[in-house]
């Protein structure tokens, strides 16, 4: 039974799950990282989710205001030896109930290309691709979504 807790970036648990996403994203993203790195700094995030499964951290994501009333998906991530099990998008739905109870009506997020696995999530949760954003604006390796709640 996988069981969340809200917390924030301060979160050690978290902080684990995020050193074990930016050595993959440095793998996948690769002469590429160092753009996308900039824009992923997890200091002084207030919304973050942590999964359990029993005592172990199975997976993670957050949410940073992006503008008034819309939030920015930000490091969602579950390990490889426990994907495919429904993890990504508890995770997610917890998120969007938080953003909504905090009055946020819609999210957006930006992925990579060679993150088939997220981009086949997103979708499946009901995001909808949008233009690039903000500073992924014009960048080709870079795929954008929005949410609506």
């Amino acid at each position: 039974m996988i069981r969340i807790k809200r917390t924030d970036s301060d979160d050690t648990d978290f902080r684990m799950l995020v050193s074990a996403l930016d050595k993959d994203l440095a793998v996948r993203d690769g002469d590429e990282h160092a753009f996308y790195a900039q824009y992923n700094k997890i200091d002084m995030i207030r919304h973050v989710v942590v999964a359990y499964d029993g005592n172990e951290a199975v997976g993670c994501g957050a949410v940073k205001s992006y503008e008034p009333g819309i939030v920015e998906v930000k490091r969602m991530y579950v390990p490889p030896h426990r994907r495919g099990q429904g993890i990504a998008a508890i995770v997610l739905r917890e998120l969007e109930q938080w953003a909504a109870e905090l009055s946020n009506i819609a999210f957006v997020l930006e992925t990579g290309l060679k993150q088939p696995e997220a981009i086949a999530l997103y979708r499946k949760c009901g995001y909808k691709e949008i233009p690039n954003f903000g500073q992924y604006a014009g960048v080709n390796n870079s795929v954008c979504f929005r949410k609506d709640l």
